[in-house]
């Protein structure tokens, strides 16, 4: 079986770090909560999708190293590897921020990884075949097309339910703030505890 997973904030939870970045830099009241959608929410309807962008290229960059896996994602990393099944990390991931400081984001988060403890990668080789971070969504796709998925784990709803979407890869959606409605496209899971129970859950059954 081979799982793939998307990167940011489905793998790295931002919320802390964003919280406190905004907070920092005086764009958010206090009174905000830390989630990823309400801090993005706020800023634009404020007029500062600008700003916005530039807050995503620092915390992708610089600022990831503060921010932490989900929790559950390191015992789900080790469930996986004790049944042998494969993780492939796949993510729409630019070289570099669409605003500001030119960081190269892809940089950041395999430093990121490597001290991440989570996905013991040996060496160049091992990260060329178990990381892939795609300049575009529709190469996104085709990396999940041509990887044989068997199921993919995303937090947009939007992008599983692409039309170009691998038939024969199952959708999971993670949706640990309860913002997305159940729908028939995908699993929808709240949890890392809960997407392994729905993927042994499908193994048993087949």
């Amino acid at each position: 079986m081979i799982i793939g997973i998307d990167f940011d904030n489905t793998i790295v939870c931002y919320d802390e770090v964003l919280r406190t970045t905004a907070l920092e830099r005086k764009l958010i009241p206090e009174h905000l909560c830390a989630s990823k959608g309400s801090i993005r929410d706020y800023l634009c309807s404020s007029g500062l999708e600008n700003t916005w962008t530039e807050l995503q290229g620092y915390l992708y960059g610089p600022g990831i190293a503060s921010a932490t896996a989900f929790p559950g994602v390191a015992d789900f990393f080790k469930f996986c590897r004790s049944i042998h099944v494969q993780i492939k990390i796949i993510s729409h991931k630019t070289l570099y921020p669409y605003r500001g400081p030119r960081h190269n984001l892809r940089s950041f988060a395999h430093k990121w990884i490597a001290g991440s403890g989570l996905f013991p990668l040996k060496n160049s080789i091992d990260y060329a075949q178990n990381i892939f971070f795609e300049s575009t969504k529709e190469n996104k796709l085709k990396r999940i097309c041509s990887l044989e998925c068997d199921f993919f784990i995303d937090d947009l709803s939007e992008f599983l339910s692409e039309n170009g979407f691998p038939t024969k890869t199952r959708r999971i959606l993670f949706d640990p703030h309860r913002v997305h409605p159940s729908c028939n496209t995908y699993h929808r899971a709240v949890s890392w505890e809960e997407i392994k129970e729905i993927i042994t859950g499908h193994a048993v059954t087949g």
